[in-house]
């Protein structure tokens, strides 16, 4: 077995952006575009996004592909520049949200 495509970093920091598990990402979708005479089928709820970050979250770091981590590259991305911050500092202590 070679070398994990995902280095530590992309897979901290995309599991840190992404604060949802698996089950509530998916619930999430569900219900963002559920309307008041219908809900989609499961799988099909959500932006194609939204459904790639849904797959990932589901595999084991040894089963993510390049493919998944050129996602988990932009969706890091797209919450960096959209919260204008910066990656957080590894010497800083941790802070907890509720």
């Amino acid at each position: 077995m070679g070398d994990p495509v995902v280095d530590d970093e992309l897979w901290a920091e995309f599991h840190r952006v992404v604060n949802m598990t698996s089950r509530e990402l998916e619930d999430w979708l569900r219900t963002r575009d559920a309307g008041p005479e219908t809900e989609p089928l499961p799988g099909e709820a959500g932006p194609p996004t939204g459904n790639e970050v849904l797959v990932i979250l589901r595999k084991r770091r040894s089963d993510v592909d390049q493919r998944d981590a050129d996602v988990m590259r932009k969706v890091v991305d797209r919450v960096h520049t959209q919260r204008r911050d910066d990656p957080p500092d590894p010497s800083a202590p941790m802070r907890f949200s509720q």
